[in-house]
């Protein structure tokens, strides 16, 4: 059923505007419909539709537990990413680095955060059968076990 499956996630903006500049004009997603409570974004061949709100929003204290993002199959796409981030200016909330190097789980990763604080993180996995195994091991994250 997975390959007929796509994700959708709903998220909270307080400007259509501002939006569209982040998801489409910077990160380059497809805009679908819109109205003026909501737009949705092909955010890498996935449903994610920003929803407007009038409570105020606050920034997350660190990225755990709420975010979300892509993992990049192709190391390329995650470096053609980083590299339109950074043409954009967007808001890194960590820079790009190596997690976990030399297991498994190594992977590059960076997370961005929009005009509405959500989190994104972008990943690449030096070893593609770390993403759903690896079960012995439980680094998860960089936040001791909760």
């Amino acid at each position: 059923m997975g390959d007929r499956l796509l994700f959708h996630l709903a998220i909270p903006i307080t400007n259509i505007d501002q939006a569209m500049d982040f998801y489409a004009k910077a990160l380059g997603c497809r805009v679908g419909r819109s109205n003026p409570g909501a737009i949705i974004f092909e955010f890498y061949g996935h449903q994610l539709v920003a929803h407007m709100t009038k409570i105020e929003l606050q920034p997350q204290v660190g990225v755990y537990p709420r975010h979300f993002g892509m993992v990049f199959l192709d190391e390329q796409d995650w470096d053609m990413t980083l590299e339109r981030a950074k043409k954009h200016h967007l808001t890194f909330r960590h820079q790009p680095r190596v997690r976990f190097p030399g297991m498994l789980t190594e992977h590059k990763t960076f997370f961005l955060e929009d005009p509405f604080y959500n989190l994104l993180e972008f990943k690449w996995y030096c070893h593609q059968e770390a993403i759903f195994s690896g079960t012995e091991i439980t680094e998860i994250g960089d936040r001791p076990e909760a």
